[in-house]
């Protein structure tokens, strides 16, 4: 199954919250198993939108008209993005327009045992 996140619409917020910086980390939760083993179904990432975007690097982009959570991976024409399963192959992006934020923690099953963070 096909890794996808769940969030709340932004359109269904009110207005005063959806004034906020677009800059500011948010939460998402992972739904699928394409990102197995590194991300979970259930698990809960933290997005940071301004976070630097690297080769290796686990983002949210917006391609093929879905959000998406997959590693970031440099390659001779670009860049591209992949799964984690292999259960499709790399994503070509031309540039980095599609990268909308970079994950900067995980955290699982609501234990700080479990919860992984991606950038200190």
């Amino acid at each position: 199954m096909s890794t996808r996140l769940l969030s709340i619409p932004i359109h269904t917020l009110p207005s005063s919250e959806r004034a906020c910086s677009g800059a500011e980390p948010f939460a998402l939760m992972v739904l699928g198993s394409s990102m197995a083993p590194e991300f979970e179904h259930g698990d809960i990432v933290i997005i940071e939108p301004d976070g630097l975007a690297t080769d290796g690097a686990f983002v949210l982009a917006h391609a093929r008209g879905e959000w998406m959570l997959r590693q970031l991976r440099r390659q001779d024409s670009g860049w591209a993005l992949a799964v984690l399963d292999g259960s499709e192959p790399p994503l070509p992006i031309g540039d980095l327009a599609a990268v909308r934020g970079v994950v900067i923690q995980r955290n699982r099953g609501g234990r700080r045992r479990f919860t992984k963070r991606y950038v200190e």
